[in-house]
């Protein structure tokens, strides 16, 4: 029976940087994958553009920055960036330094896999689920599902996290390195649409808008972002609410009181609003508001400010009422109660406890040889390609150290 250099459970963006990383080094590579093509889950990255990269990358920009500032270290943007270029990927950097390829199609990405691995001789396994792992006598034998066994000198576990399990990621690894003796920390859905509780959301269904929002909890602002927000029918979607999304989580598990509070106008102070009521006093409060906030929103700001008729003369409403709707021009809150969960979400955050693996070189701190890269591990990022650039890095990584070792000890 061929007992193989390395195994790597798992055919998407780390499991593949993996396998072409050790095709430098050993012979003998082989890819396991439970879905029935590699790469499922980058085809739909970017809505279809593939966002391989940020060039403004930090370590800060994830949940655990010192852990992987070692891994970036060894391998960053500008690595990942040269690397796809001599596969024949050619970068178009765009705002906020995001990196997408010049053809804008994540199939090319898959087109250029499917190429290099084909001439890199690396075998790949499809249509299997691995179920168990062991190791004696320094092999490690991978069993799948169908109680087929592969044996191999190291194993790179790629499965990702639970995210958008329609591509194939069901949690799968989580259960693996469980079984091996790896804790787990509690997983949960991030960068993911937030349900809300508001009467509204019908009524302001389709409406975006470019603002601040706040995440708070009770009262203290615990994170702030500057950018879209859409409202749908189910709560409030766009690009601040993904970023604000994984804290948002992580307090509703603690059952945790969350609120988004939505700055409606950010440009003028409230001074120049009471003017601005004053100069109208003698028009009905809908018509005073028009041009100053998505028409969408003035029946609901009417009512979120007690005021009992959309026709009612602005003079004749009581100024608590008046300096009410003022004060939520300025702070809107809406309660979070959830989200749409792992189906919608990004990436998954939580994972395996990382000071159980060796920081420079992602191999288990329990069981020698056997490695993890990517989404099954305790990190994730912001939106904007830096969950990518971790899946690259962590595959770069776990493959040449694996490499490294075999050599050693060959």
């Amino acid at each position: 029976m061929i007992v193989y250099d390395l195994i790597i459970i798992g055919g998407g963006a780390s499991g593949i940087m993996a396998a072409i990383t050790a095709s430098q080094y050993l012979d003998k590579i082989l890819i396991i994958e439970k879905n029935n093509r590699i790469g499922k889950k980058i085809l739909v990255t970017g809505n279809g553009r593939c966002n391989y990269t940020n060039a403004f990358l930090k370590t800060t920009d994830f949940n655990n920055p010192a852990f992987v500032e070692n891994i970036f270290n060894q391998f960053d943007p500008q690595d990942t960036i040269d690397f796809f270029e001599t596969l024949g990927i050619e970068p178009k950097i765009e705002d906020e330094g995001k990196a997408y390829p010049l053809s804008e199609q994540s199939s090319s990405f898959l087109d250029v896999f499917l190429f290099e691995i084909k001439k890199r001789n690396i075998q790949v396994e499809l249509n299997k689920e691995v179920i168990d792992i062991f190791k004696k006598n320094d092999v490690f034998k991978v069993v799948s599902s169908a109680n087929e066994a592969f044996l191999g000198k190291k194993v790179i576990i790629a499965t990702g996290g639970k995210s958008m399990p329609s591509t194939g990621s069901n949690g799968s690894g989580l259960d693996l390195a469980k079984n091996l003796g790896h804790k787990i920390t509690e997983v949960f859905p991030a960068l993911v649409k937030l349900r809300v509780d508001s009467p509204y959301l019908k009524q302001l269904a389709g409406v975006k808008i470019n603002t601040q929002v706040d995440l708070l909890v009770g009262n203290e602002v615990v994170q702030s972002e500057y950018g879209d927000l859409l409202f749908a029918n189910y709560g409030i979607s766009g690009p601040t609410i993904l970023e604000l999304s994984r804290k948002a989580n992580e307090k509703l598990m603690k059952r945790l009181e969350v609120f988004v509070k939505i700055v409606l106008i950010q440009s003028l102070p409230k001074s120049k609003i009471i003017e601005r009521f004053e100069m109208f006093k003698s028009r009905e409060i809908d018509q005073s508001l028009i041009g100053l906030v998505n028409k969408r929103f003035i029946n609901v700001l009417i009512k979120e400010a007690g005021i009992e008729k959309n026709n009612m003369v602005v003079g004749d409403i009581p100024k608590q009422n008046i300096f009410k709707l003022i004060d939520l021009l300025y702070d809107w809150r809406l309660k979070v109660t959830g989200s749409l969960g792992f189906d919608d979400s990004q990436v998954t955050a939580g994972g395996i406890e990382l000071t159980e693996i060796h920081e420079s070189t992602l191999e288990s701190k329990l069981i020698q040889g056997l490695y993890f890269t990517g989404e099954v591990l305790d990190v994730d990022g912001r939106c904007g390609g830096y969950n990518l650039q971790w899946a690259w890095s962590s595959g770069y990584v776990a493959a040449k150290s694996a490499c490294e070792e075999i050599r050693k000890n060959d």
